[in-house]
C-alpha cells in the first residue's frame, strides 16, 4: 500500500517528482482519485496558502507547490471526469483586456486547481467577449478578473457590463484582484468579491461557489 501522506508532503514541499510517483503508485493500487484529491492534495494546498499568509512561504514556494500539485492532477483529472465527479466549481480566469501580466493570474489559477476547482484559464489580454463566451459555452459559474496596470482596471468594469448585456450576470459570481485593485474599487464596479493574494482567492472562490 502506498504511503499516501507522502503525496501531501511532496506538494507541501514543492517536490513534483515525488508527488507524481506517489500518485502513480496509488492509482495502480486502485486508491480512489477523489480520496487523493480531498484527503491529501487539497489539504496540502490549503496549508501552503496558510504558510504564505503567515509569511513562512513566498511566491517561489507557492509556484513549486502548485507545480507539484499540477503534476498529480494531470494523472487524476481524466479519472475524475470519467467517474462523473463534480469539481467544487468552474472558474473562468484571465488578465483583462490591455494587460499582458500573467504571473499573478497563473498563481491564482494553480491555487484554485489545488483547491478542487475546474479552471478555464483564458490567458492575458482577455476581451470581455471571451469571458462571456466562457460562461455561455463552458458553464463557468465564477469569473475571476486580474489586472496589474491601473490603466486596465476599467476593463474589469467593462467585462462586468458585458456579462450584464449578455443576460448572464445574475448567474455568475465575479471576483477581482491584482496589485492596483482594492476592495473599494471592487464594490464600485459591482464585483462580488475581492482578493488581495492567491491564497485568499481560493477561500473567496469557495465562498462564492457556496452562495
Amino acid at each position: 500500500m502506498p504511503e499516501l501522506w507522502k503525496l501531501h508532503d511532496a506538494i507541501l514541499n514543492g517536490d513534483a517528482k515525488t508527488a507524481v510517483a506517489v500518485t502513480q503508485e496509488a492509482l495502480a493500487e486502485n486508491v480512489s482519485p477523489l480520496e487523493l484529491v480531498q484527503k491529501y492534495m487539497v489539504p496540502a494546498m490549503d496549508q501552503v496558502g496558510q504558510r504564505f499568509e503567515c509569511e513562512e512561504y513566498f511566491v517561489p514556494e507557492l509556484l513549486l507547490a502548485a507545480r507539484a500539485m499540477k503534476g498529480s492532477l494531470a494523472l487524476i483529472r481524466p479519472l475524475l471526469v470519467a467517474s462523473g465527479a463534480e469539481p467544487v466549481g468552474r472558474v473562468a480566469i484571465g488578465t483583462v483586456k490591455g494587460d499582458l501580466h500573467d504571473i499573478g493570474k497563473n498563481l491564482v489559477s494553480a491555487m484554485l486547481e489545488g483547491g478542487g476547482f475546474e479552471v478555464i484559464d483564458l490567458g492575458a489580454d482577455v476581451s470581455p467577449e471571451k469571458f462571456v463566451n466562457a460562461v455561455k459555452e463552458r458553464g463557468a459559474k465564477i469569473v475571476a478578473l486580474s489586472a496589474l496596470l491601473t490603466v486596465t482596471m476599467g476593463s474589469m468594469k467593462n467585462t462586468i457590463q458585458a456579462l450584464k448585456d449578455a443576460g448572464l450576470r445574475e448567474g455568475v459570481k465575479v471576483m477581482v484582484g491584482g496589485a492596483p485593485v482594492t476592495e473599494q474599487f471592487a464594490q464600485e464596479i459591482g464585483a462580488d468579491g475581492y482578493s488581495e493574494n492567491a491564497s485568499s482567492a481560493v477561500a473567496l472562490a469557495r465562498k462564492l461557489a457556496a452562495a
